[in-house]
C-alpha cells in the first residue's frame, strides 16, 4: 500500500519492483488521481497489469480492513521496529493464510503517527546514516525481495519434506556392515584393516544422506557381490 504517494514515476516504479517478485495487488491511499497517467508508465514496463489494476482508498483504515496482518514501514529509529529480513522470516506466523499488508508512507514525510499505529509492526530499513532516505520503490524493492526469498525457502522445505525419508544411522551401518563382509569375500579390503576403507566409504554414504531404498539397493549390491566372491572361490553354496 502506497500512502499518499507524490510522484507518478515512484508509484510506476514501485509496480515494476512488485511484480519481480511475485507481488500483484496494489492499494493507493489518498493519491492523487493523476498518479496513473502516462507520465510515469515507462517505468513500469512489463507491470502495467499491477499499474492499472491499483485499487484505491481514501484512508488506511479503508484500505486495511480486510488484513489480517498490517506492517508499516518507517525511517524512524522506533524501539521494536523489525528488519526486513525478520519481518520475511515471521510472516507466515504473523499473516498466516490471511493477508498481510506493506504499508509505505510518503516519499518525504513517511506515515503519521496516527498511521503508524494503526500497524500491527514496524519495519525499518537499516540504512548508513549518511544516506538514511531511499527512493519509495527502493524500499518495496527490498522488502519485496526479503519476502519473496523466504517464499521460496519454504517452498523448498516443502518440497524436501515430500521426498522419501533418510535412513537412519542404523540402517545405514547395516548396509556398510554387508558391504564390509561383500569386499572382504571378493578382496577388495586388507583382512588385516578392512575397517580403514570402511571408513571411508561410511564418510561418502553420510554426506550422501541416502534415503532407505538406497540402503535397501545397496544391501543388494553387496550380497550380489558376495555370491560373485563365492563362486569365483568354489563356495556358491556357502555363506
Amino acid at each position: 500500500m502506497l500512502v499518499r504517494p507524490s510522484r507518478p514515476a515512484n508509484v510506476a516504479a514501485a509496480c515494476r519492483a512488485m511484480k519481480n517478485m511475485g507481488l500483484r495487488t496494489l492499494w493507493l491511499v489518498g493519491a492523487k488521481p493523476e498518479l496513473g497517467d502516462e507520465a510515469g508508465r515507462a517505468l513500469a514496463y512489463g507491470a502495467w497489469d499491477v499499474l492499472d489494476g491499483a485499487r484505491r482508498a481514501d484512508s488506511l483504515p479503508q484500505a486495511v480492513s480486510a488484513s489480517l496482518a498490517v506492517v508499516g514501514t518507517t525511517a524512524l529509529p522506533v524501539a521494536g521496529a523489525w528488519s526486513p529480513r525478520r519481518l520475511a522470516a515471521e510472516s507466515p506466523t504473523l499473516a498466516g493464510a490471511g493477508t498481510l499488508s506493506l504499508v509505505f508512507g510518503p516519499e518525504a514525510t513517511g506515515l503519521t503517527a496516527a498511521e503508524r499505529a494503526l500497524c500491527h509492526r514496524l519495519v525499518r530499513i537499516p540504512t548508513d546514516e549518511a544516506q538514511p532516505s531511499l527512493n519509495l520503490a527502493q524500499a518495496v524493492l527490498l522488502l519485496a525481495y526479503e519476502l519473496r526469498l523466504a517464499f521460496l525457502a519454504r517452498e523448498g522445505e516443502a518440497v524436501a519434506s515430500q521426498e522419501e525419508a533418510r535412513a537412519s544411522a542404523g540402517e545405514v551401518e547395516q548396509a556398510l556392515g554387508e558391504l564390509r563382509e561383500a569386499l572382504l569375500e571378493v578382496g577388495y579390503l586388507d583382512v588385516m584393516n578392512p575397517d580403514r576403507i570402511l571408513a571411508e566409504l561410511r564418510g561418502l554414504l553420510t554426506r550422501a544422506r541416502p534415503t532407505l531404498r538406497e540402503t535397501v539397493l545397496l544391501r543388494g549390491v553387496a550380497h550380489q557381490v558376495a555370491w560373485a566372491g563365492r563362486i569365483a572361490r568354489g563356495r556358491a553354496g556357502t555363506g
